[in-house]
């Protein structure tokens, strides 16, 4: 059973940036696809950015590319999602989630039926 526990959000202006931290946890967590949806209010939930297990590829949503880039510590169990140049439609929950076991590959295609775990996410809050 893998954990997943998001920090790191809050209250900025546009422009500022943020950097949110998933800390992982469960036997098999380093084999696996990890990355990171949001879902903002009155909007459907999105796809933002993925990993592979090996941090080798990953894969990010056209509104967010060049701004959000995902990293991984495997030697401590956590994944990052630095946020910056942020937008007031960026605003929203956040969630940290990871694909089942023996999935080590991202899809291009982020889709949130790839992945069995969810964190209970964190919230950004981006004001004009």
């Amino acid at each position: 059973q893998v954990q997943l526990s998001e920090s790191g959000g809050g209250s900025v202006q546009a422009g500022g940036s943020l950097r949110l931290s998933c800390a992982a946890s469960g036997v098999t967590y380093r084999r696996r696809c990890m990355g990171w949806f949001r879902q903002g209010p009155g909007k459907e939930r999105e796809g933002v950015a993925t990993i592979d297990a090996e941090g080798v590829n990953a894969y990010y949503a056209d509104s967010v590319k060049g701004r959000f880039p995902i990293s991984q510590d495997n030697a401590n169990n956590t994944m990052f999602l630095q946020i910056d140049s942020l937008k007031p439609e960026d605003t929203g929950m956040y969630y940290c989630v990871a694909r089942g076991p023996r999935a080590p590959l991202c899809s291009p295609l982020i889709a949130a039926a790839d992945f069995a775990y969810w964190g209970r996410g964190t919230q950004v809050t981006v004001s004009s």
